[in-house]
């Protein structure tokens, strides 16, 4: 019976041997899940705060987008008015032209265009 004793002796030390390797062995796999659940954490939180980060930068850039969008249409606009002001005005300058021109016509035929030949005349008549 000691024999059985001894027997039953060592299988119950390699048995503590056993739990004692299973319970190191989890507290190494806990200490681990300590450690990414604070890391989990962390990234959560870094996520959270870029996410908001995120939704704060597309705002502002949706706004400047469409104060860009205005910009564009407001400078359209106003080289579109200047390009018809630049026509008008070579418009009226060719229309100034031809009138000065049939003017200059019409006096030439009765003086200088200045009126002197008429003074000229009436001159002449006193």
């Amino acid at each position: 019976m000691s024999q059985q004793g001894a027997a039953l002796q060592e299988y119950n030390n390699e048995l503590v041997k056993c739990i004692e390797d299973l319970c190191s062995k989890r507290d190494e796999l806990h200490r681990q899940i300590v450690v990414e659940e604070e890391e989990k954490s962390k990234i959560q939180n870094d996520l959270r705060i870029l996410t908001e980060r995120l939704a704060r930068v597309n705002e502002s850039l949706a706004k400047k987008i469409a104060a860009r969008t205005e910009y564009d249409r407001t400078i359209a606009e106003t080289e579109a008015a200047y390009v018809k002001i630049l026509e008008s005005s070579q418009t009226l300058l060719q229309v100034l032209k031809s009138e000065t021109v049939a003017l200059k016509d019409k006096s030439g035929k009765g003086g200088d265009g200045r009126g002197g030949a008429g003074a000229g005349q009436s001159a002449e008549a006193s």
